[in-house]
């Protein structure tokens, strides 16, 4: 993954866009076993997959520094594989930012796939439909918004970052600057027209993000096609 030149805010846009897409590929799964199993089990990974929300990011920040280490087996293993390290990288950041980011993807999922609920799944199974049926023809249409949601936050909570993306990638130019970084530098060097753009900008991009949010989910209830 290299985005050697960009600046700060293309940076930004993919690195929030490789990771929400990633957290969609894994957090919907995650979701569907919380949603629908029975197991003992399902605390445990409940409370790992909402911990990066009450855990500091510095703290969370320092252990992946630690996880994508040559030294560690993790580190080693994409050393050996890419030849290059996956701390203050593009790739670690998007490792991080998955990561972090993870619970604000699997908690709107997770109440989507609940209020499917299990009648119509069940129902289309006594039609014949196989699991994988089951949840492609009637489980994502139906929980389509719990996914608008989660792309919608996991997008906005990864443009944000700051403390687990300084500690994973620092302030590499064209590499691991990203806005919240850039805002933070200009802050400073006592840049402040720069850091008021970029800040005005989050600002106003967030207070969209969660309009949009609020206002799709009072025109689509859940079940709704």
């Amino acid at each position: 993954m290299s985005l050697i030149g960009s600046g700060p805010v293309v940076l930004s846009l993919a690195l929030a866009a490789v990771t929400v897409t990633v957290l969609l590929i894994i957090g919907t799964p995650i979701a569907w076993w919380l949603a629908f199993t029975r197991s003992r089990l399902r605390v445990l990974v409940e409370v790992i997959t909402a911990l990066p929300l009450v855990l500091p990011p510095t703290v969370l920040g320092f252990y992946l520094l630690l996880l994508m280490s040559p030294n560690a087996p993790f580190g080693k293993w994409w050393l050996t594989l890419t030849g290059s390290t996956l701390a203050f990288s593009f790739s670690g950041l998007v490792v991080a930012s998955v990561i972090y980011s993870l619970p604000f993807v699997v908690q709107p999922l997770l109440q989507a796939f609940q209020g499917v609920g299990r009648a119509p799944l069940e129902a289309a199974a006594t039609l014949g439909a196989g699991p994988f049926d089951r949840f492609r023809s009637i489980a994502t249409p139906l929980a389509r918004r719990g996914y608008i949601t989660a792309a919608v936050l996991g997008f906005a909570h990864t443009l944000g970052e700051f403390g687990v993306v300084l500690m994973v990638g620092g302030n590499i130019p064209g590499r691991t600057k990203v806005i919240s970084i850039q805002i933070y530098e200009s802050l400073e060097t006592l840049d402040y027209a720069t850091a008021h753009i970029l800040s005005a900008g989050l600002l106003v991009f967030s207070f969209l993000v969660l309009l949009a949010v609020f206002t799709m989910n009072r025109r689509f209830p859940v079940g709704a096609r």
